[in-house]
Parts: structure tokens; C-alpha cells; sequence
């Protein structure tokens, strides 16, 4: 093999057993993501129990084939990186178990990442933006602001208050008999939907925050269905979910680019599982543009949980020199930028 730097990857802090292959931070080299939705769909969201044990009936196949698509054997691994938090702490556990045996057995350096830092390095898989940015991290359980001055360095200047937009997007798909994941069956109804059909509430905040808060919304959309319901109307589910999703997108929009005006960068990054939602990119697009500012965001499939994006942050932490000792352990609650370890 050449000189390159090749990070295995293993991403397994919820619902999706992960493992990539990246070479010099952006060569995708393999990208295996085995995705738990089926199994958990019937239960209208993840059962944490369920999710471990399945990471642990997948991992080793998992890692296996992501190492035969990239075509490497153990024997050309430059390091093992890992989300050792925040997540799930039995499914945590199970990635956090299997890369320290590789990076003992193969006298490797053990990388431990922050999920929510994996998810802004999405973003540098193809084509590097150039630092400082403003990055929104918008998922099933992380709505963040965050300035990054330079690789390791994050200042989180917003965060949501209460629920974020990604568990609004499920809990109201869950109310409009929708089933889950809520965020994509929104996204699509919402396409052929009338925005400004429902005047639903915009939590902007005190004082200009850059915090975020969604909700005061979900009891709006709750409370909308229950009159509909008692006085017997129809509900246009389209317009509903337009509405809906436009009120939690104008919020997270407006909060972004005035961010990204306030500390003077011309890149904002988009991040996470919404990070998908059309028309969440759309919008922010559009309002950022305005103020001479451009927007970038993963491929779909690389807004979900993924262990690229792991083995891509892990190439920078390489880079650094930052590496975890053998004694890792899960850390379900860990803050971004407060290694525990």
C-alpha cells in the first residue's frame, strides 16, 4: 500500500452499525452503514436494549466488509477511530469495545470522537471547506450552533432548550399516524403542501439567543389536531406538514445565518440527520445567500449516523496527534470539546 493515512471508522451510538474506510481524510474507500429502522418501526422509535444487541450481532460482519470493499487488510490501518459518546451507552459501548480490541491486537492508535464532532466532519469528506465556519448540527437528538475557528477548536453558541428539531419532526409525525422515521415522511408531504396554511408559533427567544426551542410548536401542532378532531374536520395533512416543517425551518434558518453575520464567516455547514431535509436546505440557501454567504452540506447519506464522517474527523484528530488511551469507556453525556478521557 502507499504512504496514505487509512482510518478505519466505527460508528455505533444509536441505530446504525458502522464501519468506513477513509484514506487522507477525504478518499471514501469503503462506507457500510447497517440500519436498525425496520427492527425498531413497529415500536414507533428506538428501544435502546434492542439497538445494543443488534450492534453486537453486527459488528464484526460489519467491519469485515467494510475492510473487503476498500479493499485493505488489518495490516494497512494507520488507526481505529471511534464515537465513544454522547449516544446510547449499551450501543456506545459495543463500538467503543470492538475498536479498542483492534487498536490493542494491532498496536494501533485509538481515536475517541464526539458524535456531534463527527457529524460537522461530514462536511470535509469530499471537498474541505475552509475554516472559520458556522455549523448547525440538526438531528433526532442535537440542535447546535457551533463556530469552529480551526480543526479541534468548536465554541457552541446555541443549543435547543427543550426538544430538538429532529424528536419534534418524529413525535408529530408520530401524531398524524405518519410512523417513523417522522423527518423524511414530513419532508415529502410538506413538498406538496401549503406553508402558510396553519400559523403555527416561532420561538426566536430573549434577547436575540441563538438558542433554539421547539416545544411550544409540538403543543401547537397537538393542539390543532385535537380541535380538528373534536369539531370533526378534515385535516389537510399536506399543509400541516408544511406548515409545520416552515415554522421549525425559518427559526433554524434565521438563527444560522444571523450567526454566521455576527462572527464573520462566509461558510455555514449543515450537519446531521435534518441536514437532509429539503426543505431545510433550500431555505437556509436562499436566506444565506443574501448576506454573500454560502451554504454546504453532506450527501444524504452521509447526514445520517455513518462511520465515514467518524474515520474523517479521526484523520484530523491523526493529524494532531490526539489520540485515546485503552481505557476509553462509553460516555453517553459527553459535551463537545471535553474529551473524557
Amino acid at each position: 500500500m502507499s504512504a496514505e493515512t487509512i482510518i478505519l471508522g466505527i460508528e455505533t451510538s444509536c441505530d446504525e452499525t458502522s464501519a468506513a474506510v477513509i484514506a487522507d481524510g477525504s478518499r471514501i474507500m469503503s462506507s457500510v452503514i447497517s440500519s436498525q429502522v425496520p427492527v425498531h418501526q413497529r415500536f414507533g422509535g428506538v428501544v435502546p436494549e434492542i439497538a445494543s444487541r443488534k450492534h453486537v450481532e453486527l459488528i464484526n460482519s460489519v467491519i469485515r466488509q467494510s475492510l473487503d470493499e476498500a479493499g485493505v487488510t488489518f495490516k494497512d490501518l494507520t488507526a481505529v477511530a471511534v464515537t465513544y459518546g454522547p449516544g446510547l451507552v449499551g450501543a456506545l459501548l459495543v463500538g467503543v469495545s470492538a475498536a479498542k480490541a483492534l487498536a490493542y491486537t494491532l498496536d494501533l492508535p485509538l481515536i475517541g470522537l464526539n458524535h456531534v464532532e463527527c457529524h460537522i466532519y461530514a462536511n470535509f469528506l469530499t471537498r474541505p471547506p475552509e475554516l472559520p465556519v458556522v455549523c448547525l448540527v440538526v438531528s433526532g437528538g442535537h440542535t447546535d450552533l457551533i463556530f469552529i475557528q480551526a480543526h479541534g477548536s468548536y465554541e457552541l453558541i446555541g443549543r435547543t432548550r427543550d426538544d430538538a428539531a429532529g424528536e419534534a419532526f418524529d413525535k408529530v409525525a408520530r401524531v398524524m399516524g405518519l410512523g417513523y422515521p417522522g423527518g423524511p415522511l414530513i419532508d415529502r408531504l410538506a413538498a406538496g403542501g401549503n406553508p402558510a396554511a396553519i400559523d403555527f408559533p416561532r420561538a426566536y427567544l430573549e434577547n436575540n439567543s441563538f438558542d433554539f426551542s421547539f416545544s411550544g410548536l409540538k403543543s401547537s401542532v397537538l393542539n390543532y389536531l385535537n380541535k380538528a378532531k373534536m369539531r370533526g374536520e378534515e385535516i389537510e395533512q399536506t399543509d400541516l406538514a408544511a406548515s409545520f416543517q416552515g415554522a421549525v425551518v425559518d427559526v433554524l434558518s434565521d438563527k444560522t445565518v444571523a450567526a454566521a453575520v455576527k462572527y464573520g464567516v462566509s461558510t455555514v455547514l449543515l450537519a446531521g440527520g435534518v441536514a437532509a431535509n429539503t426543505g431545510l436546505r433550500r431555505e437556509l440557501t436562499r436566506r444565506a445567500q443574501s448576506f454573500g454567504i454560502s451554504v454546504r452540506y453532506p450527501e444524504p447519506v452521509f447526514c445520517t449516523d455513518n462511520a465515514a464522517m467518524v474515520a474523517c474527523a479521526g484523520y484530523y484528530r491523526y493529524l494532531r496527534r490526539e489520540f485515546a488511551p485503552l481505557t476509553l469507556n462509553a460516555v453517553p453525556g459527553l459535551k463537545l470539546g471535553k474529551d473524557a478521557y
